[in-house]
């Protein structure tokens, strides 16, 4: 299963800020979307950075309340990994365990065009290896 076959059912939507957004709004932004990570883009919507809880916890346990107030690109990871459409789940799964993080932006021709989760990649392996077995039982009783 490739990256595109996992934005074809889940959907490409991404939620995107601003650079100069306070950590406090992206945290209300997380909340209200009930995701946990968004994209950072500039003015051109070129991929700035990618903002996570676990970066907004990091701030907080080193700035204390002070993170609050200051601008997310303070405070986000700005050396975003990004896949194709065309990785494999599997390509996936090893860059996401090898840089440790959880969402992965996905990009065409310098274009944001979805992210996927950790959570969406261990689904489609999970159903993978179900269909696998479903396929081998089928030709072992056949």
């Amino acid at each position: 299963m490739t990256v595109r076959q996992i934005l074809d059912e889940k959907g490409r939507e991404v939620v995107t800020v601003s650079p100069t957004m306070t950590t406090e709004e992206a945290a209300r932004h997380l909340a209200e979307h009930r995701i946990g990570a968004v994209i950072v883009t500039g003015v051109s919507g070129k991929i700035s950075g990618i903002l996570s809880e676990r970066d907004i916890v990091r701030a907080m346990a080193a700035k204390g309340a002070a993170a609050l107030s200051a601008p997310i690109s303070s405070i986000m990871t700005a050396n975003v990994v990004t896949c194709s459409e065309e990785h494999t789940v599997n390509q996936v799964m090893e860059l996401m365990t090898n840089g440790r993080f959880r969402h992965l932006p996905v990009e065409k021709a310098g274009r944001l065009v979805g992210i996927i989760s950790i959570g969406d990649v261990v689904r489609r392996r999970i159903e993978d290896v179900e269909r696998e077995a479903e396929e081998i039982k089928a030709y072992i009783a056949g």
